[in-house]
């Protein structure tokens, strides 16, 4: 088997990490027992671009039970966990082209290596993929059946790519799930994005100002859990009904370059570029934090900050000291990467459970129907999304009502009235 990790060594400590994470994806679970028996999949190849994380791990096996030939490779240089990648080569025969910690070159060369195997569906975490095959591969493009996009900003990404008429095969936004937003970006996010600030800093956030740049369902997650935590939570906005509601949720709310004055800890959760920079590092108390949580490392203007500084050196494992010209420092936490997953473990296995059920299910429905589809981005069709909320309201032992016959026809009336 042709793959790329950085040891075999660490397989059996991956191995044992995947099967603990597998007993908290019960959706999923249950999903690979029906793909075992009926093989939708069958003849398959998927290449798929995901954090190599233990609940990606679970989601390649499932596929491969379903009778894919399943290929993976990292969506970000920083997020791969060597074991994992070890692991699925040696014990599950999944080809891995992936190292934490590898430059740009390989990073895009393990892409084509993954583009290279002619797969029918894509699986992307951001777009890079996606992209990659568009730009270098555009006869390999014709003959995909379909994909799907695992982030935000992917989903963004893509939709500008259907706007502008270049895209040239369906694509499922799995983002934009009730089912994975909902809970993998607001609950997901904004505990595993505490988790990588606290490892990498040991610092405590009660008490502290601590700045969320973006109020989606990220910043919403990240908000909710620093106040938590006994922080004072202060959010930065572009979007005026967002900032509204974070008022609202009884959050601080003001522009970036006041809140840089107060702020003990910055994180940016936009989706968007250059979010912190020269102006706001200027005015930044000495010793401020700053992470980022968004899916590429451009919400920090690192450039501008090197820019400014008369020396720059690590400091502890994932932590970088920036010294400014009047003495002042700024730490930067995972090179301005995803912080949950270069300087922690990224999400709960519980929730990816559900994010993870959803592509699945996406790429059985993309085998079965991809040949019909339009060269757009579609929502998840919404008896997928209602399948797993049940599967997971089962694995968690609760039951909910049903509509009556009555109901039913009340809702589906208009001649009902007071």
């Amino acid at each position: 088997m042709d793959y790329h990790v950085k040891d075999l060594s660490l397989a059996d400590y991956g191995k044992n990490r995947i099967e603990w994470a597998e007993k908290d994806m019960p959706v999923l679970r249950t999903i690979r027992e029906r793909f075992s028996k009926e093989k939708p999949l069958k003849g398959i190849r998927i290449s798929a671009c995901l954090h190599v994380t233990t609940e990606t791990a679970n989601l390649v096996r499932t596929l491969k039970e379903g009778g894919a030939e399943v290929f993976l490779t990292a969506s970000n240089p920083l997020s791969t966990q060597d074991d994992v990648a070890a692991a699925l080569v040696k014990f599950y025969d999944i080809p891995v082209f992936a190292v934490k910690g590898e430059d740009r070159e390989t990073y895009y060369e393990h892409l084509r290596e993954v583009i290279r195997r002619e797969p029918h569906v894509v699986i992307d975490d951001g777009a890079d993929l996606i992209s990659t095959i568009h730009k270098e591969y555009p006869e390999l493009a014709e003959r995909v059946i379909g994909g799907m996009e695992e982030t935000t900003t992917g989903v963004i990404r893509l939709r500008s790519m259907a706007r502008e008429g270049v895209l040239k095969f369906p694509i499922i936004a799995v983002n934009d799930a009730y089912t994975k937003h909902m809970f993998d970006n607001r609950y997901g996010t904004g505990q595993s994005t505490i988790d990588g600030i606290l490892r990498a800093t040991n610092r405590l956030l009660a008490g502290s100002y601590f700045v969320v740049a973006g109020y989606g369902w990220c910043g919403k997650g990240l908000a909710m859990r620093a106040r938590g935590m006994g922080a004072i939570v202060i959010v930065t906005e572009v979007d005026p009904i967002k900032a509204l509601e974070a008022r609202m949720d009884g959050f601080l709310v003001m522009p970036m370059k006041e809140a840089a004055k107060i702020g003990d800890f910055f994180v940016t959760v936009t989706g968007n570029t250059s979010v912190i920079r020269k102006e706001h590092f200027e005015v930044m108390k000495d010793g401020a934090i700053v992470a980022n949580s968004g899916h590429f490392n451009v919400e920090i203007d690192l450039e501008a900050l090197k820019g400014m500084s008369t020396s720059v050196r690590r400091i502890r494992e994932n932590v970088e000291e920036f010294t400014l010209k009047d003495g002042r420092r700024i730490y930067v936490l995972s090179e301005g990467r995803l912080v949950n997953l270069a300087s922690a473990e990224g999400h709960p296995a519980s929730v990816m459970d559900m994010s993870f059920a959803n592509q699945a299910l996406c790429a059985e429905y993309i085998v079965k129907n991809g040949k019909t589809l339009k060269r757009d981005v579609y929502k998840v069709p919404e008896e997928i999304d209602k399948k797993v909320a049940e599967l997971k309201l089962r694995s968690m032992g609760v039951e909910i009502d049903e509509l009556t016959p009555e109901q039913v026809r009340y809702l589906s009336s208009w001649e009902f009235g007071t």
